[in-house]
């Protein structure tokens, strides 16, 4: 990675993180060594991160020359073994983005290759409705923020707003094919909702084998600023 792109920064506008509850066995098929599901309840975590950002810049340079994205993310939660420690992070299958900045950028000046995407948006204070279509990968998620939490891998949304803080550094394949890379996200206010699916629909997720892979609850985030940096040790 460039130097100068050792950090990113932006603000999270808004970020719909949908869960699943997926089959140990399959996700194990998709997740190379030395990364291995991260499991609850003996089930796979897997998820799609839709994230808007705005003011998004490499760290040295002011907000008003940042860009705004709309970002998707297909992912599982996951754990290796690092210096006698057991670490958790998530893994990134692919990634999808409605700028071709981190199009052209990704992989190259910071990690994660990326996709290019339509997004369309339809969202309110208190609903959320994100399509994404791409040549490769679609999303459609409808969900509303809701005082009532339904989950059947976290008991309290504390529960799932501490699994996913504590899952920061995300692994993505690198351009060359060679191994992975790694990007740590920092935000000094972490603050979640419940949301409510109404309607949930991934390429990836549902072109699993049937059963492998339910939707199991969502969060929402909103304008929190965040920052992305290259982690310490950018090898497992």
């Amino acid at each position: 990675m460039n130097l100068l792109m050792r950090t990113l920064r932006g603000r999270m506008r808004r970020r719909l993180l949908l869960t699943y509850r997926v089959d140990p066995s399959v996700a194990g098929e998709m997740i190379p060594a030395p990364f291995r599901p991260q499991l609850i309840d003996g089930s796979a975590v897997g998820g799609v991160c839709l994230i808007a950002l705005t003011e998004l810049r490499p760290g040295w340079l002011r907000p008003r020359w940042g860009i705004s994205t709309e970002n998707a993310a297909h992912r599982f939660a996951v754990e290796w073994d690092e210096g006698g420690t057991t670490r958790t992070g998530v893994y990134v299958i692919e990634r999808h983005s409605s700028d071709i900045v981190p199009v052209i950028g990704g992989g190259r000046f910071f990690p994660g290759v990326q996709g290019r995407a339509r997004f369309d948006i339809d969202e309110t204070d208190s609903r959320i409705q994100v399509r994404m279509q791409a040549f490769d990968a679609s999303v459609s998620a409808d969900v509303e923020v809701s005082e009532e939490w339904e989950s059947s891998l976290f008991p309290t949304v504390g529960d799932a707003s501490r699994f996913y803080r504590a899952g920061a550094t995300g692994w993505s394949p690198r351009r060359d094919g060679r191994g992975a890379e790694a990007v740590e996200l920092f935000a000094e206010r972490w603050v979640v909702e419940a949301g409510r699916v109404n309607e949930v629909r991934s390429s990836f997720f549902d072109g699993l084998p049937q059963g492998a892979a339910q939707i199991d609850s969502a969060l929402v985030m909103r304008d929190l600023p965040v920052n992305w940096r290259r982690p310490a040790t950018t090898r497992p």
